[in-house]
């Protein structure tokens, strides 16, 4: 199975997964896999790309109960990210989804800030910048293009 396969060496590989996540019929056949796969991925972009490696993965509640990041991922975008979520109040909401009580409400928001908050806005950019600079080649002639690539 190529999600038991993928490995992260660059972001690119991050951004693949990322993009399959974004299939929800995919994450409901597949979610163990995912779910593991999704922790290695937070993992590689906190550990290497951000250079932090003081938070544990998976993070734990204080009674240390697993929190499934996965879960946590799909649910915030779901109901249309994190600062939607924030503004309309709705983390008693997401923690109830993941089988938390309400007053967990304010963890579980810093948990999505410390492990997922910059890794969906650096997926979100790269994926921005990579859909401008395709925008950007089909405009120009492709000599030009093709220079610009090089570089």
């Amino acid at each position: 199975m190529i999600i038991r396969a993928l490995e992260f060496h660059d972001f690119a590989d991050c951004k693949s997964l990322l993009d399959m996540i974004g299939d929800r019929d995919f994450v409901f056949k597949y979610k163990h896999d995912l779910e593991k796969k999704f922790e290695e991925l937070v993992g590689w972009f906190l550990n290497v790309k951000m250079g932090i490696s003081s938070r544990p993965i998976p993070p734990l509640m204080p009674d240390d109960r697993r929190i499934d990041l996965l879960g946590l991922y799909v649910t915030v975008e779901r109901d249309g990210g994190y600062r939607n979520v924030t503004n309309d109040n709705l983390w008693p909401a997401i923690d109830k989804n993941l089988g938390f009580e309400y007053q967990d409400e304010e963890f579980m928001r810093i948990i999505y800030a410390m492990y997922l908050d910059v890794l969906i806005y650096y997926y979100r950019f790269k994926s921005i910048k990579r859909s401008l600079g395709k925008e950007k080649a089909r405009q120009q002639p492709p000599a030009v293009a093709m220079r610009e690539e090089e570089v």
